[in-house]
């Protein structure tokens, strides 16, 4: 088998096991809670016989290892169950709300990892300049502050004091994509700036470091511009934490999208996770969570296996 076969299944196998053990933390965590389901959901003035059909219908009389067990087996069907709150299929409720998700991070990444990487190449084609210091510091600001708090700076200043775009993103998935493109401007941008420092420290310090490298020295002296240098030469072999990070921080963009989801009014699974648990509705709460984990772990497995791709050393260790 080649190394790189060997490597994926490893790390696939690796993955099952980590999403296996966050299944078995999800699980435990919810039964932990104080106060009885049945009674937290049907209230107290429910009588016995309401509060034990409501027990034997979603298996909460059965023992735990079973309930787990069978929760397990309709999570990797894709059958999460049924919500407490509305007894509506908890499916039906994550279809449209991952996608809206999926979406916003996915138009924040579009945003934030092209712009990302060429800062970085810039900062690092004109390093301890005055330029690769305002743009080092104002990505640092920016990461410093909560999510929420850069939200609100900016509904404050595009929303409230110029106009130009929503201060909510009551989106559906009817609407035209330029008209999703407006709505979802504001959040997609408050991710951006919380993560593309990262991406961008990350670049050129990697760029910076393979300056000093022989065959960089070699290409400056016979004449090759130095942004030819950089862009051709310098940033191919940088890639593999170029890719690590960039990967780690979409991994971010997914389960980070919580709070900027909240602020915004965003339909997406961090605004139903919030929903859930204000209506303890510990079905859908352990569905998303599972959802957040698979996808955090499945891109921290891609950003593994895509950086030892980018760099053969790691094929062949000595």
């Amino acid at each position: 088998m080649q190394p790189i076969l060997k490597i994926i299944l490893s790390r696939l196998m690796m993955g099952l096991l980590t999403l296996l053990i966050v299944t078995v933390v999800i699980f435990s965590a919810v039964e932990l809670l104080p106060g009885d389901i049945a009674t937290e959901t049907l209230g107290q003035s429910a009588t016995p016989e309401t509060l034990a059909a409501f027990r034997s219908k979603f298996n909460l009389d059965q023992p735990v290892h079973v309930r787990y067990g069978l929760w397990l087996a309709g999570a990797v069907q894709g059958d999460f169950g049924v919500s407490l709150s509305n007894q509506r299929p908890i499916a039906e409720l994550i279809q449209s709300r991952a996608g809206n998700t999926f979406f916003l991070a996915g138009y924040a990444a579009a945003i934030a990892v092209p712009l990302a990487i060429l800062l970085g190449l810039v900062a690092a084609l004109y390093r301890n300049s005055a330029f690769d210091r305002m743009i080092s510091g104002t990505t640092l600001v920016a990461i410093s502050f909560p999510e929420f708090f850069v939200a609100y700076i900016l509904i404050l200043i595009f929303s409230v004091t110029l106009g130009w775009f929503p201060s909510l993103a009551d989106v559906d998935g009817s609407a035209p994509l330029p008209e999703r493109l407006y709505r979802t401007f504001l959040p997609a941008l408050t991710m951006t700036l919380i993560v593309m420092a990262h991406m961008m420290r990350m670049t050129r310090a990697a760029i910076i470091n393979l300056l000093a490298s022989p065959y960089i020295e070699m290409a400056e002296l016979k004449g090759i511009k130095r942004w030819r240098v950089i862009a051709v030469h310098a940033l191919p072999n940088a890639m593999a934490p170029i890719i690590t990070v960039v990967a780690l921080n979409l991994a971010y963009l997914i389960v980070g999208v919580v709070l900027v989801e909240v602020v915004f009014v965003y339909p997406g699974l961090g605004q139903l996770l919030v929903d859930a648990v204000s209506n303890r509705d510990v079905t859908v709460v352990q569905a998303a969570c599972l959802i957040f984990a698979a996808t955090y772990i499945l891109l921290n497995m891609a950003a593994d296996i895509l950086s030892i791709i980018a760099n053969p050393k790691l094929l062949h260790p000595r």
